[in-house]
């Protein structure tokens, strides 16, 4: 470019001596610059979150249409029209319970634990999720978050599988996991497949996702988990849940078992305990508790 300048600059002046005339000087104009365009490497994308698009109630159920479950008529108390069962009044006073020290706390994501298998906490966390939408207009998802040996979907009578571990491993959606069941506003997440690696699954940060995602949609998010004793999953997954409700088999569990397992939570929110499986008049006699149950199932 600056050549041809040249020489056409020398051109007009020998044109302009020749002619013995003046001639406008050919006003010299910076050559263009090239643009720098930062490369992805260096732009500043790494300090942009991922938005994800919220999931409204009315989404939800067009996408998870109503599934047929047939549930455990031993163990759920409140699927069929007997308002009197035993142990379903219990359930309402826990339920009393829970709202005084929600008026009080902050409180949607409950935790439902115990020291060791087979003490009820299942059976307490599907009650519960029961009895909860028992109130008009109140919706509760239940999570079966006991990944190593799950058994809430044989109380419900539904399928274990796809569930919290596939989702968790990243194969399916929020709405592939999600069942809507008999009961209005009722939804359950039931366990998935057994796979291997259960604490590093519940730790890889999809599972604080899921629960972000639906928390919106939802007035109590019950979630039942394994026992604290064997397993250290309990104690991992208290830290997405705003408090813990301990189940205790009355008769059953080992004292020091039951205060070792409390220690684990000394710095999360304990709501309380239910005593399961005990005579109303021995619970009230011996045990500090929040409710009663009568049942014989994990």
């Amino acid at each position: 470019m600056s050549r041809i300048h040249d020489a056409l600059k020398r051109a007009e002046q020998e044109r302009a001596t020749s002619l013995g005339g003046h001639v406008e000087p050919i006003v010299e104009t910076p050559e263009p610059q090239p643009v720098v365009v930062p490369s992805p490497s260096h732009a500043a994308t790494a300090v942009m979150p991922t938005l994800t698009s919220a999931i409204t109630y009315e989404t939800l159920l067009a996408r998870c249409p109503q599934s047929q479950w047939s549930p455990d008529s031993r163990s759920m108390l409140f699927f069929d029209r007997d308002e009197n069962r035993p142990g379903a009044e219990e359930f309402r006073t826990l339920r009393s319970r829970l709202y005084q020290i929600r008026e009080k706390l902050p409180l949607k994501k409950l935790m439902v634990t115990s020291a060791l298998p087979k003490e009820g906490k299942s059976f307490v966390s599907a009650n519960l999720a029961q009895v909860m939408v028992k109130q008009q207009g109140r919706r509760t998802l239940v999570i079966d978050a006991d990944l190593r040996s799950p058994g809430m979907h044989r109380h419900l009578g539904t399928q274990q599988s796809p569930g919290l571990s596939e989702y968790l491993m990243g194969e399916t959606d929020e709405f592939g996991i999600l069942q809507r069941g008999p009961m209005e506003n009722l939804f359950f997440v039931p366990a998935g497949r057994s796979t291997p690696g259960a604490a590093e699954l519940l730790s890889n940060g999809r599972l604080k996702l899921f629960l972000q995602r639906v928390e919106p949609m939802f007035d109590w998010i019950i979630l039942d988990t394994p026992p604290v004793i064997p397993v250290s999953d309990s104690t991992l997954l208290a830290n997405f849940c705003d408090g813990v409700l301990m189940v205790v088999r009355a008769n059953s569990t080992p004292s020091d078992l039951a205060r070792r397992a409390r220690e684990e939570f000394q710095d999360k929110l304990l709501l309380g305990v239910v005593l399961n499986g005990a005579q109303p008049d021995v619970a009230k006699s011996k045990y500090y508790y929040y409710g009663e149950a009568q049942d014989n199932h994990a």
